[in-house]
Formats: C-alpha cells, sequence, structure tokens
C-alpha cells in the first residue's frame, strides 16, 4: 500500500494592487515636470534678456556714427569751429544755441516729435544704415539761458564746465586773459558745455536715445 501524499495547502489569494507606488511616480512624475518647464521658462528668460542687452549695445555702437559727425562740425572749419558761428541757432546743423526743452528723462522734445524737430534741425541730416535697418536723429544744444556771443554771456548764462577757479581770481573773469598784477593767478578759461542728444531708430521701430556732453575751447 503506497503512503499518503502529503497534503498541500490551498494557494493564497493574490494580495491586491493598493496602487501606493503608481500615486508616489505620479506625484514624483508631475513635480519633476513642474521643475523642466521652470528650467525652460528661465533659460528662455536669459536667452531674451541677454539678445535686449546685445540689441542695446548695438544701437549705441551705431550712435557713434552721429559722435563723429557732430565733433567734425566743432573742429577746423566747420560749421560750429567758432563762437560767431555758435552763437545762434543753425538748423542745417540741427543746432541750438540755447537749452532746449525736455522730457523728464530729459530728452529733448525735438527727437520726440517730428513738428517740433522741424524748428531745430533738418531730416536731410537724418544718418541711415540700410545694412543694419538703423536710422539715426540727433540735435546739439548749448547750454545757456539765451542766445548770444558764448565769450560775453558768461557764467550766469550759460553752464561752463567744472575747471576749478584759481585763488584769487574772480569766476567772473572766466574768460579773461591771463593777470599776474597783485598778486593774482591769471584765470582759467571755462568752457560753454554743448549736448548732443541721439535717438537711434531700429529693427521693429525700437527707439533708444542716448546723450553726451562735452566743450569746446573758446578761442
Amino acid at each position: 500500500m503506497k503512503p499518503p501524499l502529503p497534503r498541500r495547502s490551498p494557494p493564497r489569494p493574490a494580495s491586491r494592487q493598493r496602487g501606493v507606488v503608481l500615486l508616489f511616480s505620479l506625484i514624483a512624475l508631475v513635480v519633476m515636470l513642474i521643475v523642466a518647464a521652470g528650467l525652460v521658462r528661465s533659460f528662455n528668460s536669459s536667452l531674451f534678456s541677454a539678445g535686449n542687452l546685445g540689441f542695446k549695445r548695438d544701437l549705441q555702437n551705431q550712435s557713434e556714427r552721429a559722435v563723429d559727425k557732430v565733433l567734425a562740425e566743432f573742429r577746423g572749419t566747420g560749421s560750429l569751429s567758432t563762437p560767431t558761428l555758435r552763437k545762434n541757432l543753425l538748423k542745417t546743423s540741427n543746432y541750438s544755441a540755447s537749452m532746449l526743452t525736455t522730457n523728464a528723462q530729459g530728452v529733448p522734445d525735438a527727437l520726440q516729435n517730428d513738428t517740433t524737430f522741424t524748428a531745430v534741425g533738418v531730416t536731410s541730416n537724418d544718418i541711415s544704415v540700410p545694412e543694419m535697418n538703423v536710422a539715426l536723429r540727433y540735435v546739439v544744444d548749448r547750454l545757456c539761458a539765451t542766445d548770444g556771443d558764448e565769450t560775453t554771456l558768461g557764467p550766469d548764462v550759460c553752464r561752463l564746465s567744472d575747471n576749478a577757479v584759481p585763488a584769487g581770481t574772480d569766476e567772473g573773469n572766466w574768460q579773461g586773459p591771463e593777470r599776474t598784477i597783485n598778486g593774482k593767478a591769471g584765470a582759467v578759461p571755462r568752457s560753454v558745455v554743448y549736448r548732443l542728444s541721439i535717438r537711434v531708430t531700429g529693427p521693429r521701430n525700437t527707439q533708444s536715445f542716448f546723450q553726451s556732453t562735452f566743450t569746446v575751447p573758446t578761442t
């Protein structure tokens, strides 16, 4: 007689999948997607800011074309090379012998409105750079309250450079000759300040404004 076979215990029912692991996996996936989206957005913002900075820097470089053109007018035999030539408005050189009105940011109204500009300058002086799709417009104003010969207007009317006046001299002698009488040191000439304002119009009609001041020795 064969020995009875060992009795096998009945199989246990498989434990039901509760879905906890799947839930945590989905949460981790959502977090990773949010982080990835934030990184992409930050990367795009950085590229956008870098592009804007580079674009503005390029417009600033283009504005140097107007600086070179204006300074040439103040040298040698240029149209603004002497006090006599600079004492009155000169539209053909976009020049005002008195200070122009500006907005709160210091930008002359003549660069913001075409009608106002025609009272100071001419559009034929605009500088065009077709290969860069850039156009420049500029105005130059003397920082004086009125027109007139700068050699006689004096510091009460014009803004002068910050050259120090030697001790023992009168500031009213800012254009006077050297004097050594009565132990006084000669008066140092102080030059009138001129302001160059430039509007640069770039692609998509974007605009940037730049300013620079300079002085010219009075002769």
